[in-house]
């Protein structure tokens, strides 16, 4: 039911697919029945990718019920092996496959004898996991998998690179701006003197896995993916690991900080405070915005955050640091990393909200009546059901995620772009109340319903009309205070009578 309509995260195979199709010359078999193969048209449509999705079901039929797969998984590997020739082939299992209880391993290990090209299982519990999970495990593998392979040859480079070097974790396919934060990061590195060694995966070959022990730092910008990999290779090679995504001013610096000192205590001696303080002042518009009048008329107004851990965190410290913005609640629906969330924000926020039910979201926002949220695409579908503005934050992602022009979120040029967002967000609808103000055009005879199933009461037509006469900024408040006092009373439809009484009620 939560695929039918609504996830946050998507089932694990979806997680392996994103950092195997991330990758160069890699291809990945999935043991499913038809219907599961949507992550090729996801990715072919929301991504507006050009070239074909690596991506091959191993069909789940009724003949594979009766009688088994038999040879029917192998033929699949070893037949693409032929055709596309790739350096890797990953085979994942998902419900379907655990489900049947077949040997993956074993198919793995039979077509691995005939194909040219390296063929691995995608170790990762399906029933366990989300798309997240499975994806920041599935990374962590296939790099352990060629470093350890590297090893045995013999051709796992020594040292360092002789210049301070970075390694940029986690970026993917199908991530959330992920293009264009890579891009602002390489040019911020760039910026400060420091080599990119590697970006894993997205856009790399699997041969490039091996010089990642050279690098004098890893960069991970997303919490959620890069993470294992990272420390791992602080394990094997004692590779520090940067984890602070610079998001925002006050984070951006402190990342640029935390290079500082990792990379001088390696033997380098540079200095990045003139650098931030340059463009704090002059590149970012954000700090400039904070103390304009415009984010002055923003002061203390009421907003909440939602969406995946990185994000969430990140922009309910952004709203509360940098902006005066008071956040009600902030949540997340990486429920897997719960107290690290709270430790993050829970000094910026009122209350945490950590779930992965979008109807339990839904009815908090209507609760407390923000005047902007910011969140995922289903916030924005709430929001407009409330009549509430919304800035998309997080995944998950949507075509108008995949944007032409350059919106990263991270960096100085990421911190102009949050600066827009916010105070888009905010006065998003004005024009409506000023058209509705000086009778500009007909009002819309509609009536919103509810969030939850038991907000939805029956409005008879005088009242719908009545409703309908109240400016649309504050519609929707006197929608929901009708119907609590409605509900509080027994009462199954909502009259005239009963609006005024609502009304009186309340004081208005």
């Amino acid at each position: 039911m939560k695929l039918a309509y609504w996830m946050y995260a998507g089932p694990a195979h979806i997680g392996t697919l994103r950092i195997a199709s991330s990758f160069k010359n890699v291809h990945a078999i999935m043991h499913a029945p038809l219907g599961d193969d949507y992550f090729n048209v996801m990715r072919s449509m929301l991504e507006r990718e050009r070239n074909f999705t690596p991506v091959t079901t191993s069909v789940v039929d009724r003949n594979v019920l009766a009688r088994g797969s038999q040879e029917k998984v192998v033929d699949n590997i070893t037949r693409k092996d032929s055709e596309e020739h790739p350096d890797l082939i990953v085979l994942t299992p998902t419900c379907t496959s655990s489900i049947l209880q077949e040997d993956l391993q074993n198919f793995v290990d039979r077509a691995q004898i005939e194909a040219q090209g390296d063929v691995m299982l995608a170790d990762v519990n399906h029933y366990r996991v989300n798309e997240l999970q499975a994806a920041d495990r599935t990374l962590q593998q296939i790099v352990h998998y060629y470093i350890e392979k590297a090893r045995k040859k013999g051709e796992l480079p020594e040292g360092k690179t002789a210049k301070p070097s970075v390694n940029i974790l986690g970026m993917t396919t199908l991530g959330f701006h992920n293009q264009h934060d890579c891009t602002e990061l390489k040019r911020l590195m760039a910026d400060l003197g420091i080599a990119v060694n590697a970006v894993i995966p997205e856009g790399a070959s699997v041969h490039e896995i091996k010089k990642l022990p050279q690098a004098w730092f890893n960069l991970v910008p997303y919490r959620e993916i890069g993470l294992m990999t990272a420390e791992y290779l602080h394990q094997e090679f004692g590779t520090p690991c940067i984890d602070i995504t610079p998001m925002g001013v006050v984070e951006t610096a402190r990342c640029l900080r935390k290079i500082q000192q990792v990379i001088n205590e390696q033997g380098a001696d540079v200095n990045y405070e003139d650098y931030i303080n340059n463009q704090t002042l002059y590149v970012s518009q954000a700090a400039w915005f904070s103390r304009s009048i415009d984010c002055q008329n923003l002061t203390g107004k009421k907003a909440v955050v939602y969406g995946d851990n990185t994000h969430a965190a990140a922009m309910t410290k952004v709203l509360a640091r940098e902006m005066g913005i008071h956040v009600v609640w902030a949540g997340t629906y990486c429920k897997y990393d719960a107290d690290w969330f709270r430790q993050e924000v829970s000094e910026y926020c009122d209350e945490v909200l950590i779930t992965d039910d979008h109807g339990l979201v839904g009815d908090a926002i209507a609760r407390v009546e923000p005047s902007a949220i910011f969140g995922t695409q289903m916030e924005r579908h709430v929001g407009k059901r409330l009549n509430i503005p919304c800035g998309v934050i997080a995944a998950p992602i949507h075509i108008q995620n995949f944007p032409i022009g350059y919106k990263p979120f991270l960096g100085y040029e990421g911190t102009n772009q949050l600066t827009d967002l916010v105070y888009n967000s905010f006065t998003l609808g004005m024009e409506d109340h000023l058209l509705e103000i000086f009778g500009g055009h007909d009002t819309k005879e509609v009536i919103h319903k509810g969030i939850s199933a038991g907000s939805d009461l029956n409005w008879n037509r005088e009242a719908q009309a009545e409703l309908n006469k109240v400016p649309g900024f504050v519609r929707g408040k006197v929608k929901r205070n009708t119907e609590k006092f409605a509900r509080e009373r027994g009462m199954n439809e909502i009259t005239l009578e009963v609006m005024y009484a609502a009304k009186e009620a309340v004081g208005a």
